[in-house]
């Protein structure tokens, strides 16, 4: 809009084929760099989408075989059964229900305490026979699995994009969208295709932004599997 009213207000000489054809160039190449630019962002926003997709995923597999584990060691591993279902069902909750930020709920002390007190109680474990001792280490080995997992999912969460990133490719943004404006005749028509542009574009940027937090906003990862996996547990 800016760049429909300043076409009105500049003199006729600046109008013309030679000016016109510069300001063509110009937003031809700032055309080409956003292109590259959102494709690259839009790209890397879904690499980190699937990863932490797939490391919720994987944990729950994870889960379900733990508990497995424990039911084969024997009644000895019940108490250590019901604490790791209490701690999935919690993980539940503060991940996907709570408003708070997830990042701050996967890195809070308490979260820390409650990982570190479950391995605690599978090495209190004291494994009688072969078979037991190979199950206990395989269920250390498992809770070691999952414990690195949730740093992977912090990590790929503190994967955000970079507000100055973010700022320049709004100015490129800006002034592609304000050479539209200066270039073109003032109607509606030209109005509308210009807003409607603008708001794909604006689309885009949203959809990287989701897309690089999936634990929060619009665009979540699914908590289905850890729900199944927390229906498993305790049968």
């Amino acid at each position: 809009m800016l760049g429909c009213y300043v076409r009105t207000m500049l003199p006729p000489h600046h109008l013309t084929d030679d000016s016109m054809r510069a300001v063509t160039i110009s937003t031809n190449l700032l055309t080409a760099l956003v292109a590259m630019v959102l494709s690259l962002l839009i790209s890397s926003a879904k690499d980190s989408f699937n990863g932490i997709n797939g490391e919720v995923a994987q944990s729950a597999a994870k889960i379900v075989l733990l508990d497995r584990t424990l039911v084969n060691y024997g009644p000895e591993a019940e108490e250590t059964r019901t604490f790791l279902r209490h701690a999935v069902d919690s993980v539940i909750e503060m991940i996907f229900t709570e408003q708070d930020s997830r990042l701050t709920t996967l890195t809070a002390p308490e979260r820390l305490a409650g990982m570190e007190q479950f391995q605690a109680m599978l090495r209190e474990l004291a494994p009688q026979s072969g078979t037991q001792r190979s199950l206990h280490s395989h269920a250390l080995k498992l809770s070691d699995e999952l414990e690195q997992m949730r740093w992977l999912v912090i990590g790929y969460e503190r994967n955000a994009t970079f507000p100055p990133l973010l700022l320049v490719l709004t100015l490129w943004l800006s002034s592609l969208f304000f050479g539209l404006g200066v270039h073109t005749a003032n109607n509606t028509i030209v109005v509308v295709t210009l807003f409607v542009s603008a708001l794909a574009v604006s689309g885009a940027v949203l959809l990287i932004e989701e897309l690089n937090h999936p634990l929060d906003g619009l665009i979540r990862v699914s908590s289905a599997p850890l729900h199944t996996a927390l229906a498993q547990i305790g049968r």
